[in-house]
């Protein structure tokens, strides 16, 4: 098995970029979870800029179904929007995705803000209690995990966000939240009582 070859140096310099951005698109295409840049960095020649590569792929990608979406931390392929009926009539899917209700993505967003964040902490932010099979559900949909145990007395488990909630609210990283204050401004900090709950 030869090795492979990175630098592409027998290659004229456009053939090459044009060559790189294929490699990329190729994992990419290939991988059901974002791909970081580091992972990126290791098909193309040492020292070429993944970002300009991957802003080409991009522009090169528009007006196609699919784009590139930086999720989670990495890159992904993804469907656009708008395509998501034909795909779902075509496959005879059933909806993807877990519906929130209000109180629901109420809950979500105060573990996104307050993580690691246990049982009582969520308590505390909404007044009363959060039912355990809400919590259970936000598990199962994949959007929350288990957390460090908190050092207060029981050592309570916590929960944190994961790399779904952040590829289902189209987030980088958590810095990509909106602020806080705005969300307070806009009355959606869950300080005052949120319908359905």
């Amino acid at each position: 098995m030869s090795e492979f070859d990175r630098e592409l140096d027998g290659l004229p310099p456009e053939l090459r970029w044009r060559e790189w951005m294929r490699r990329i698109e190729a994992v990419l295409f290939a991988s059901a979870q974002p791909v970081g840049r580091e992972s990126l960095a290791r098909i193309v020649g040492k020292g070429a800029p993944v970002d300009l590569l991957l802003d080409d792929l991009k522009a090169e990608l528009d007006g196609r179904p699919y784009e590139l979406a930086q999720v989670a931390g990495g890159w992904q392929l993804r469907t656009r929007p708008g395509y998501a009926p034909a795909i779902k009539a075509a496959a005879n899917l059933p909806e993807p995705r877990m519906e929130l209700s209000p109180f629901e993505t109420a809950v979500l967003a105060a573990i996104a803000y307050q993580q690691p964040v246990t049982r009582a902490g969520l308590a505390d932010v909404f007044g009363k209690e959060v039912p355990r099979d809400l919590l259970s559900r936000l598990r199962a949909a994949d959007l929350i995990a288990p957390g460090p145990r908190s050092p207060a007395p029981g050592a309570p488990y916590t929960y944190v966000t994961t790399e779904a909630f952040l590829a289902r609210f189209d987030l980088a990283t958590l810095d990509d939240l909106p602020d806080r204050e705005a969300l307070m401004d806009a009355g959606l900090d869950g300080s005052t009582e949120v319908a359905g709950s």
